[in-house]
């Protein structure tokens, strides 16, 4: 997937500026796509130039006008064809892991702290997505169904949850297996 692919879902679920852009990569899209508020600007540009996006000023009071980018006919089209070519299934490549493996060949007990590291890593990413979804998502039935979009943003963010909560079990695994394998003193 391309930037420009995540940048136009965003802008088709909510017109809006790179700044309000950066952060809803930083709060939602961020479960699946990562991108700096250097590059999210970069590829604005670009699609503007390629007819992806329109941009219009908007005043405002007291501070510059802000630029708020939506989605044109072609880059709508450009979406429609990616959202149906093939996507390949994505390879896990995973330094820890590797590491973890190579500590045979040392000393188990030196990966501990940074197993740790990557647990309590895992573990906030975890805290930030359920609250997130607490914020973001009510329970079935409770208010008002959601919409299609909603639907989908919720299934894309409870598998973000899924992994992190797999991940810090196995995680929690490793580090059961580290200290078993522990030098006695």
């Amino acid at each position: 997937m391309a930037l420009e692919h995540a940048i136009l879902v965003s802008l088709l679920e909510k017109p809006g500026s790179g700044y309000e852009l950066s952060r809803r990569f930083e709060r939602s899209i961020g479960c699946f796509w990562t991108a700096t508020h250097q590059q999210i600007y970069r590829v604005l540009k670009r699609m503007e130039h390629d007819g992806w996006i329109d941009v219009r000023d908007v005043p405002q009071q007291g501070r510059p006008d802000k630029k708020e980018y939506s989605v044109a006919a072609p880059g709508r089209a450009a979406l429609s064809q990616w959202l149906h070519e093939p996507v390949e299934p994505e390879s896990v490549r995973h330094d820890l892991a590797v590491k973890i493996r190579g500590a045979a060949f040392d000393d188990p007990a030196a990966l501990i702290r940074e197993v740790e590291r990557h647990r309590r890593t895992h573990a906030d990413r975890l805290a930030h997505y359920l609250a997130g979804e607490r914020r973001d998502f009510t329970e079935p039935g409770a208010d008002a169904p959601l919409d299609a979009g909603q639907e989908l943003q919720h299934v894309v963010l409870r598998g973000g949850i899924a992994y992190e909560r797999m991940t810090i079990a196995w995680l929690d695994d490793v580090l059961a297996t580290l200290h078993r394998l522990r030098p006695a003193p």
